[in-house]
């Protein structure tokens, strides 16, 4: 598969493209923008913590139109993997400036888990989506109408956020609002418990990374599937990705302390459908564990994205811009890796060899999510100290001298005919002060041994 020194000259809509060394180059061209995605990213996260979410996402989208017109008119590898990697610039910027944002607008958990199930649910539209959109009007429009398209669809996004954005930062601005520090990313990536939600989300997708690149040739070889095939193979798929969403948002609405059982689910989910992969023979029943894989991904993903946002609440800071630089790492590291490595694996193993190994991998991390359990049960640090962990106040322990005092308001009594007035004042628990009376009752604060006292 090696043909990184030869040159094929295809002419395309008039246009004379060059694809120098077809199948290593463009599992290259794949890789380049994850690979710089996970580059960009920790900038991106600590810019979005420092300067907000509009202005981040503004500049990746920019990047993102002119990238993508480039894609329209470049003839040359080179200046199509310039463009690829332009992407991963802006999409480093753009996704993460968007997870964050949904994170900060809706702070109650059931709602921010519905926001980025919605968010999920048009990714996976694109993904799954595009194969055969683009192969459309690639085949009856040419190479250019479809990035062209895309590039207009930039700039329309770019369009909504100014006029969304705008009047909230003035809103902002007016009300004297200061950004609170963020925490640094490297802080959050020690986390276990960001980790592990990170770890997941690299074996989730892995599934796809490495079945992407590979099934078609493979449907090719096995099947004798058409190009149409292989292309729309992916699109029935989104519909039990988006049930999927769906599904989980519920979930999670009634029950979110069990949200990390049902991404442990989904991952085994995937585990399973891998196994069967390598023995379909069918076209119409492969796509069974196909959608069950995509199934398995929606899962995973709206359980554990809005989780994420949930510890950062729970543990640090309210700012939300590196745990989803961390989250976009997570998804770029398993496409950056998959094209190159899920080639190899087919070259020297096999197909049924990649799919088991996926399937290994996804069902030995499942049972980590079970360190997730307690999350919700996780109290913040300054309140353990408020119960008693050493070193704070217990709960039985007598109140501090600073809160010994209570301000009494004036009231009146009357007591067997006489009228008794308590006036306002501080009176301290250790040393109570008696109270003032009137002259009405010459006997009432007697000693016991008054003959007259009742």
């Amino acid at each position: 598969m090696t043909y990184i020194n030869q040159t094929k000259k295809i002419n395309v809509g008039g246009i004379l493209i060059e694809y120098e060394g077809e199948d290593s180059g463009i599992g290259l061209l794949f890789a380049s923008k994850a690979a710089i995605q996970i580059f960009i990213g920790p900038f991106a996260g600590a810019i979005i913590d420092r300067v907000g979410y509009d202005l981040p996402m503004m500049f990746g989208l920019t990047i993102m139109f002119f990238s993508t017109l480039l894609f329209a008119i470049g003839k040359s590898y080179g200046l199509l993997f310039f463009a690829r990697s332009l992407q991963g610039v802006g999409s480093a910027f753009a996704d993460t400036g968007g997870l964050s944002m949904i994170a900060d607008r809706y702070t109650e958990e059931a709602e921010r888990s519905k926001a980025l199930g919605i968010a999920l649910a048009f990714i996976s539209f694109g993904c799954l989506v595009a194969p055969p959109f683009g192969g459309i009007l690639y085949q009856f429009c040419g190479k250019a109408v479809p990035f062209v398209i895309l590039a207009f669809v930039c700039l329309f996004d770019g369009i909504l956020l100014l006029l969304i954005m705008r009047p909230m930062k003035a809103k902002q601005v007016e009300e004297g609002y200061v950004r609170p520090q963020g925490t640094p990313m490297w802080r959050l990536l020690i986390d276990p418990h960001i980790a592990c939600c990170a770890g997941a989300l690299v074996v989730a997708n892995v599934s796809l990374a490495f079945l992407e690149p590979t099934i078609s040739k493979w449907m090719n070889d096995t099947m004798d599937a058409a190009e149409w095939q292989q292309g729309m193979i992916w699109l029935p798929a989104f519909f039990p990705h988006v049930f999927g969403v769906v599904l989980t948002v519920k979930f999670q609405k009634k029950f979110p302390e069990w949200t990390w059982a049902l991404a442990g689910i989904g991952l085994a989910l995937e585990g399973i459908a891998c196994f069967f992969v390598p023995f379909c023979t069918n076209y119409f029943v492969l796509m069974i564990p196909i959608s069950v894989i995509c199934f398995g991904i929606a899962l995973i993903d709206t359980a554990l994205l809005p989780m994420l946002g949930f510890i950062v609440d729970k543990k640090y800071v309210s700012v939300y811009g590196s745990v989803y630089a961390i989250a976009d790492i997570s998804y770029c590291a398993a496409y950056a890796i998959g094209p190159v490595v899920a080639g190899h694996i087919v070259e020297t193993l096999g197909f049924t060899a990649l799919n088991m190994s996926v399937a290994i991998i996804s069902l030995g991390y499942a049972p980590a999510l079970y360190y997730l359990k307690d999350m919700h049960a996780y109290m913040p640090y300054d309140e353990d100290k408020n119960i008693g962990d050493g070193g704070g106040v217990l709960m039985g322990d007598p109140p501090m001298k600073e809160y010994q005092t209570i301000a009494l308001q004036e009231t009146t009594r009357i007591e067997n005919g006489y009228e008794e007035k308590y006036n306002p004042q501080e009176t301290n628990f250790d040393h109570p002060q008696p109270p003032v009376t009137n002259n009405a009752n010459p006997f009432k604060n007697q000693s016991a041994n008054n003959p007259f006292r009742n």
